[in-house]
């Protein structure tokens, strides 16, 4: 009797492991759509190496290599593209296509290297709702397009 009870609780378990490997999915915000050289969605401690499809979620720190490019959409169709040795970090990403009203946002931080980015639904429906940290400040994204680039400042390495 006792193995079938532990069997039961090993079976739980598992589908709540199961389960909550879904949910994490499902959380995803956007996806890694191009890659040239080398590249990492860093989330919750883990470097994963970017593929074509890898998940990008709230909190992940995307970085390319000095001979990487990469490209993510994300889910309201916003593209970012990054050049090579560049690190970004996703800080907030709200975007519920069934209750638009007040819950947009997308703020990121750009600590290093170059990005192009092109606005999707968020920035269209609510431009207040987008911005670009950057070490000397912060975008407001008010149009469609634009490109960044930080440049080392002396002294430090590139």
């Amino acid at each position: 009797m006792n193995l079938f009870r532990h069997l039961g609780t090993i079976l739980v378990l598992c589908i709540g492991l199961a389960a909550s490997g879904l949910a994490h999915a499902d959380s995803a915000i956007g996806y890694v759509k191009t890659l040239s050289g080398d590249a990492w969605v860093k989330t919750e401690g883990k470097d994963v190496k970017a593929a074509p499809g890898t998940p990008v979620y709230m909190g992940s720190v995307l970085v390319t290599s000095k001979n990487g490019s990469m490209g993510v959409t994300f889910k309201d169709s916003t593209r970012m593209s990054f050049g090579p040795d560049t690190q970004m970090t996703v800080d907030e990403y709200l975007y519920t296509p069934n209750q638009n009203e007040g819950k947009l946002k997308l703020s990121t931080s750009l600590s290093k290297g170059t990005l192009n980015y092109v606005s999707g639904l968020i920035a269209k429906l609510q431009p207040d709702a987008v911005s670009v940290k950057t070490p000397g400040g912060t975008i407001g994204v008010r149009g469609t397009q634009f490109f960044v680039k930080i440049a080392p400042t002396a002294g430090t390495p590139s």
